[in-house]
């Protein structure tokens, strides 16, 4: 497409999709040459976040112009574009967490443009945007409905994380404690939510899908797993996977209720804990497979020293969520043998013997 493979960057860093940028000649209605990026889904990857739309690049054109800071798409207007359709701009930048790591404040400015985002999206209502939805009626909920929609969320959890991976990591899920029980504990802890009227959520906001132009305007990217739904769960994720300093967070949450529909933030101040309880719920089966994983990695030696470390992760995540999942916390020890059985296990089905000494191996 670039006419030259030697200017091609990539694959780029990213754990859904295997992405390169393509710099393309000046196209019809453009100023200047750009740079798209054409991205596929990894092979094989675990996918732990329901779909909603069946095309992303559908759902950016429906907001052009609805919504500030997202990407253009090439608008194929020739038939020798036609194969370019599908492609969105690269913004060039940096993330805001590049900028502004994890748990540190950022500027007001972007702060600001957040808040706007927000506003934005709480105007987008169901029956106000004409996209393939590819959501079954067993994970969409009534308008309004927010305990209904926070139960699918679960049972989505539930179903395609918990019960799918469990022919591979039912005995390290039985070892730390997780069983089906903790999803009745979860639904206990989190029910009795307000009703919210519903409207299109981003439902991943964090740091590294945010992009800072060198005119210091904010781009969100990444809309993959948009859905329409109670808006409170944006403002939860969204707080939950940042994690601002408390004085952010709390102002945060002030201009966020300025700028939702009327009724949008009914009952925040019950519901909030409940929704980032279940985020924290949520984080632990996608984190204890994903760190399992981790150990698989191409080059990796799986010592002692890397099982401890990947221990602590699984017990940061644990110690989280003791009060919704209604679980303990196993000593460190104990989460290490868990996941030196789990490894050991996995080489021998494979047929490759591990190629180090595994501690707690059976």
């Amino acid at each position: 497409m670039s006419g030259d493979a030697g200017v091609v960057e990539g694959p780029l860093h990213g754990y859904h999709h295997e992405t390169y940028v393509v710099p393309l000649p000046v196209l019809p209605g453009e100023a200047e040459p750009g740079r798209w990026k054409c991205r596929e889904p990894r092979p094989g990857l675990l996918w732990f976040d329901r779909r909603c739309f069946a095309s992303e690049e559908e759902l950016l054109r429906a907001l052009q112009g609805r919504i500030e800071g997202v990407p253009d798409l090439i608008r194929a207007g020739s038939a020798g574009l036609q194969r370019f359709a599908g492609l969105q701009r690269f913004i060039e930048g940096e993330t805001l967490g590049t900028l502004y790591g994890s748990g540190g404040g950022i500027p007001s400015s972007l702060l600001g443009q957040i808040v706007s985002l927000f506003g934005q999206l709480a105007r987008v209502r169901p029956d106000s945007l004409t996209v393939e939805r590819t959501c079954t009626s067993v994970y969409r909920a009534a308008e309004g409905d927010s305990d209904g929609f926070l139960e699918r969320l679960i049972l989505f959890t539930e179903e395609e994380v918990y019960q799918r991976n469990m022919p591979d990591f039912k005995g390290l899920f039985y070892d730390l404690g997780l069983d089906g029980a903790s999803f009745g504990k979860l639904r206990g802890h989190v029910s009795g939510l307000t009703r919210r009227p519903f409207h299109l959520l981003h439902a991943d906001l964090h740091r590294e899908n945010f992009v800072v132009d060198g005119a210091g305007r904010l781009w969100t990217i990444d809309w993959e797993l948009a859905m329409f739904g109670d808006p409170l769960y944006d403002l939860a994720t969204h707080l939950y996977l940042m994690r601002y300093p408390r004085d952010q967070e709390d102002r945060m949450i002030e201009q966020w209720r300025k700028v939702v529909t009327p009724r949008g933030s009914d009952g925040w101040e019950e519901d909030l804990p409940k929704l980032l309880a279940f985020k924290r719920a949520q984080s632990v089966f996608t984190d204890v497979i994903r760190t399992a994983l981790s150990l698989e990695e191409e080059g990796r030696t799986v010592d002692a020293s890397l099982l401890a470390r990947a221990g602590d992760r699984i017990r940061q995540v644990l110690s989280a969520a003791t009060v919704p999942l209604g679980i303990e916390v196993p000593a460190p020890e104990s989460v290490t043998a868990a996941l030196g059985r789990w490894y050991e296990e996995r080489a021998k089905s494979a047929g490759v013997m591990a190629g180090a000494a595994v501690p707690g191996g059976a």
